[in-house]
């Protein structure tokens, strides 16, 4: 799976927010100061080349669309990182955040909760 650059990243979020858009939606989306129109347009036709964005032409306007849904993207990318640093454990992954994070009380009980909701729903499909 192809990267994502920050800037490309921070587009990603305002299209996968919007669902489809014109470029001059996109560069609405950024607070002041907005970035050049041409630097979107830019970072865009790069998106259309490594495929996470298409577009519809109407005239000499186009509308762009994402390829790759936010959460395919995101689980491709956490994947990613647990088999580069945690040689592929998901079991190491959650085990760096209760060692190395401040996490409190509450964070640990929402981790456990959803911990035991997915071995319940796996017993579940097992039996």
């Amino acid at each position: 799976m192809n990267k994502l650059t920050k800037p490309e990243e921070q587009i990603m979020l305002y299209l996968w927010k919007l669902k489809k858009a014109f470029l001059k939606d996109i560069v609405e989306e950024f607070p002041e100061p907005k970035p050049a129109y041409t630097t979107i347009s830019t970072v865009v036709r790069v998106l259309v080349k490594k495929e996470f964005i298409a577009y519809k032409t109407y005239g000499k306007t186009r509308e762009y669309y994402p390829l790759i849904s936010k959460s395919k993207y995101f689980k491709d990318y956490m994947n990613d990182v647990i088999f580069s640093f945690f040689n592929g454990s998901a079991g190491k992954f959650a085990s760096y955040f209760t060692k190395n994070e401040d996490l409190n009380l509450s964070e640990l009980e929402e981790i456990k909760q959803l911990i035991d909701e997915k071995i319940k729903n796996i017993k579940d499909n097992n039996e």
